[in-house]
């Protein structure tokens, strides 16, 4: 593939996307390929993250070391481990090829020099990682009011 076909192709993760053409250009510079065979674990529950994938071509299983909850899969297009392009955390599955695959990674250390590069980039991102908590919060509280109302006994 070209860097112009990696950049299409990273353009359309929702996340990245948001970022800018210019600055998935650099991503895409530096970002590798990694051929992944079936059967082969991606990274393992517990793994401390240094990068996120963009799954290409293939698909992966999540298994999740959390009891009762169920595997997942996922396909092209899908960011694994988005948190990890800005902070050092633990995995919180494993992603084990179904089929032969393909994956792109970004290394935190890429993703955070194209932040510096681009800080309308990283202004972007912030903003939406507010979002996304504002939302969550509210979530929290809906959820907890049910709860609460819940557990009034009258």
């Amino acid at each position: 593939m070209s860097i112009e076909d990696d950049i299409a192709f990273i353009e359309r993760v929702p996340v990245l996307r948001m970022l800018g053409r210019p600055a998935l250009r650099i991503l895409a510079i530096g970002a590798e390929s990694r051929y992944v065979h079936q059967g082969e674990v991606l990274f393992s529950a517990g793994d401390t993250t240094d990068c996120g994938f963009v799954i290409q071509e293939g698909s992966f299983v999540l298994s999740s070391a959390a009891k009762g909850v169920p595997d997942t899969v996922v396909g092209p297009g899908m960011l694994l481990g988005e948190l990890a392009l800005i902070a050092e955390t633990k995995r919180p599955a494993t992603a084990t090829a179904r089929e032969p695959s393909t994956v792109i990674r970004i290394s935190r250390s890429l993703f955070l020099k194209m932040l510096e590069g681009y800080p309308e980039a990283a202004n972007i991102l912030r903003d939406q990682i507010s979002a996304r908590a504002r939302s969550a919060l509210a979530e929290m509280t809906d959820i907890r009011s049910v709860l609460d109302t819940s557990a009034d006994p009258d």
